[in-house]
């Protein structure tokens, strides 16, 4: 699996490559408001770059369950800046996660190179003709419903075949538009209008979700679920269960992993793809 963007050529067949996590938001549910200056920015990036990060995200605008939409001016205040400023002093490959497409645009202006688009590109109708045109990267996620109600009474027959059915479908227009499936990433979204069991039987059938021919992403850091599974409220102290999932995962034919923590998540696929490799 050979993902081109306009500055990289990512092989992500060769390994389990890994995401690391930017929120310029002040209300993220586990580091809002602490990445609003430059000097802070550049110093959690270098450390990112340091630790082994493949792919950096940078988002404006908090998906947390509950969360209010911000406006197009806030978002872009935030995150166009954000991108400059790393893209002046990095080659790491970007991605902006924002479901707005003037955002992506002038993402993609700055310097990013891949769209990750919570809403699968449906929020927006400018954004699938967008990413066609431009012929970047894109990731579409899986939500049932939207932020600010997704976690009141998320219900499946069968998550997993239900999940697989929307990404096909979803799939299947965007190529009907012009988007090569080439461009694209597929993630079913943990945390996105599911349950803890919705969760877990997502991260236990991850190869199922390979079939449908695309990378898929797996973005599982500091979620709710895992704080609840293993006793603990603190979002900052769940990066041990989430390179415990990375490690899962990666065995998996998971092709990102999306995290806060990249020094731990880069030694869990280590060692999770060396076990795998071993005779």
């Amino acid at each position: 699996m050979i993902i081109t963007t306009p500055h990289h050529t990512l092989d992500l067949s060769a390994r389990v490559h890994v995401m690391g996590i930017l929120n310029v938001t002040p209300d993220s549910f586990s580091d809002g408001g602490t990445l609003n200056h430059d000097r802070l920015l550049v110093t959690r990036v270098a450390a990112m770059v340091a630790d082994g990060v493949d792919i950096l995200d940078i988002g404006g605008e908090s998906t947390r369950p509950g969360a209010a939409p911000v406006s197009l001016a806030a978002e872009i205040a935030r995150v166009i800046p954000a991108i400059e400023t790393i893209r002046r002093r990095f080659s790491t490959p970007i991605s902006v996660d924002t479901s707005k497409a003037e955002v992506g645009r002038l993402a993609l202006e700055a310097g990013a190179d891949i769209i990750n688009d919570i809403s699968g590109m449906r929020f927006d109708p400018a954004m699938l003709p967008l990413v066609v045109a431009k012929q970047v990267p894109v990731i579409i996620m899986h939500m049932q419903g939207i932020p600010g109600t997704m976690q009141e009474r998320p219900y499946y027959t069968d998550v997993v075949a239900e999940i697989k059915a929307e990404l096909r479908q979803w799939l299947h227009h965007a190529e009907t538009q012009g988007l090569n499936r080439s461009k694209i990433i597929i993630d079913p979204g943990l945390g996105f209008g599911k349950t803890v069991d919705h969760n877990l039987s997502i991260l236990k059938h991850i190869p199922s979700f390979t079939e449908l021919g695309c990378p898929v992403l797996i973005g599982h850091s500091r979620k709710r679920f895992i704080g609840i599974l293993v006793g603990e409220k603190d979002p900052a102290r769940l990066d041990v269960g989430t390179a415990a999932i990375s490690a899962l995962c990666a065995r998996s034919g998971a092709a990102i992993l999306r995290v806060h923590d990249v020094g731990k998540t880069v030694q869990a696929v280590k060692l999770a793809q060396a076990i795998e490799a071993a005779l």
